[in-house]
């Protein structure tokens, strides 16, 4: 994971939180709660993304360590 990925993250969700602030002071709370699941979406689908990886670098760890054996 690199801080390119942690960066653009962070900023969709505070760009997101903003809207969401925005829409709800506004009164379009039907805007705000699909910003929010749309967010939801995209982070979920972020986290996929990354625990893929994660596992991929565990995976290629174990295989360096049984080859060292």
């Amino acid at each position: 994971m690199e801080l390119h990925d942690v960066l653009r993250v962070a900023g969709i969700g505070i760009l997101i939180a903003i809207l969401h602030l925005f829409f709800e002071s506004t009164g379009k709370k039907e805007f705000a709660f699909f910003l929010f699941f749309v967010g939801y979406i995209y982070m979920t689908i972020e986290l996929l993304r990354l625990l893929k990886l994660f596992f991929y670098e565990i995976s290629t760890f174990l295989e360096w360590l049984m080859m060292t054996s």
